[in-house]
């Protein structure tokens, strides 16, 4: 491999991972709107009361630090496999 192969290389491996970090943050959207949605939403209405939007953000916020706890804690264990 020439220098310019290898640097193509590595840069479409990044782009490849940029595109899966993307696609990963999106599926967590979409999940985190369906459980959310199922929650806090009784009746749809062209505005949501303050109740549901309450719930709506509580609710998010839990997912993603349920995420975080869940993603730090399986990286802990990763390194500590590691060494």
């Amino acid at each position: 491999f020439s220098l310019s192969e290898n640097a193509e290389s590595a840069e479409l491996q990044r782009l490849i991972a940029v595109e899966q970090q993307k696609a990963q943050f999106q599926a967590q959207v979409h999940n985190f709107t369906d459980v959310c949605w199922d929650k806090c939403v009784d009746k749809p209405s062209s505005k949501l009361d303050s109740r549901t939007e309450i719930c709506l953000v509580s609710c998010v916020e839990r997912f993603i630090d349920t995420t975080l706890t869940i993603t730090n804690r399986f990286t802990q264990m990763v390194q500590k496999g590691a060494h």
